[in-house]
């Protein structure tokens, strides 16, 4: 049931979707545990990310809970998928920069990559990685560089790491303090985040 509509709670709405970022996403692939799908949304929604891709085909969506995702899922929207091709190519129209999440010969240190363009990071599966067919599309890499013996991060905790990373990056110049959406669709964000 929606809270009450309050002067109060239009405010911090709309202060929180002026800080939104329209252009700033992830495409999670595949990824099965609820706990991380639902760590991943709650950062999502710190660090400003509207909208996150679900690139499903070999599970299901996992369900998560309100209580672990803290309320998240409410305030992140969620875009599903099922052909690459279209995913990719239909980000790439929109002028985003899509990078893997690769550790591979050709991939780059997180720091080395300009997160204030439209950008979109693909996270793989906690077994798998990404899925092939991505990988296929997508040749630009970024890695977490790390110092100790283990060679990889759980992946909620390395989108947390990719999106402060961008947040860093965009709020040094300005990004967070001016809105990404129109005054149009920020109103309509703003009708549709009420009913929530």
């Amino acid at each position: 049931m929606p809270k009450p509509v309050t002067e109060q709670r239009i405010q911090r709405i709309r202060e929180v979707l002026t800080r939104r970022q329209k252009d700033l996403t992830l495409i999670l692939n595949n990824v099965h545990d609820p706990h991380n799908v639902s760590a991943i949304l709650r950062s999502c929604d710190a660090f400003g990310v509207n909208a996150v891709h679900l690139y499903y085909t070999r599970e299901s969506f996992p369900l998560v809970g309100k209580r672990s995702s803290a309320s998240a899922k409410k305030w992140v929207e969620r875009i599903r998928h099922d052909n690459a091709r279209i995913m990719i190519d239909g980000l790439r129209t929109q002028g985003y920069q899509i990078l893997g999440t690769n550790f591979n010969a050709q991939a780059e240190p997180l720091p080395e990559w300009d997160f204030t363009r439209p950008t979109a990071v693909i996270l793989g599966n906690e077994h798998r990685g990404q899925d092939p067919a991505l990988g296929g599309l997508v040749p630009d890499n970024l890695f977490i560089p790390m110092q100790g013996m283990i060679k990889s991060l759980n992946v909620s905790v390395a989108a947390a790491i990719i999106l402060y990373e961008a947040w860093r990056q965009r709020e040094i110049k300005g990004m967070y303090g001016r809105p990404s959406f129109s005054p149009v669709e920020l109103d309509a964000l703003v009708g549709a985040w009420m009913a929530k």
